[in-house]
């Protein structure tokens, strides 16, 4: 009886590494730290500056996931 694992489908070969995996990384700690700071003046200071502080740190996820569907 042979034992061996399904193939992966979803994954990608080594050799075929993300080119762009360090600026996205770069780009996902922009947006998590915007998001977190946007999230501490909207509850502590202003709700209008809080929000725009949040939607600015979203372009970085927008531009994260356009580099993700292009490589």
């Amino acid at each position: 009886m042979d034992t061996q694992y399904p193939h992966k489908r979803h994954r990608r070969d080594d050799k075929e590494q993300d080119q762009f995996l360090f600026i996205r990384n770069i780009l996902n700690i922009i947006f998590i730290l915007g998001a977190a700071v946007g999230l501490a003046v909207y509850f502590f200071s202003s709700t209008t500056v809080g929000t725009f502080i949040i939607l600015g740190s979203m372009v970085f996820k927008i531009a994260e996931t356009i580099l993700r569907f292009i490589r």
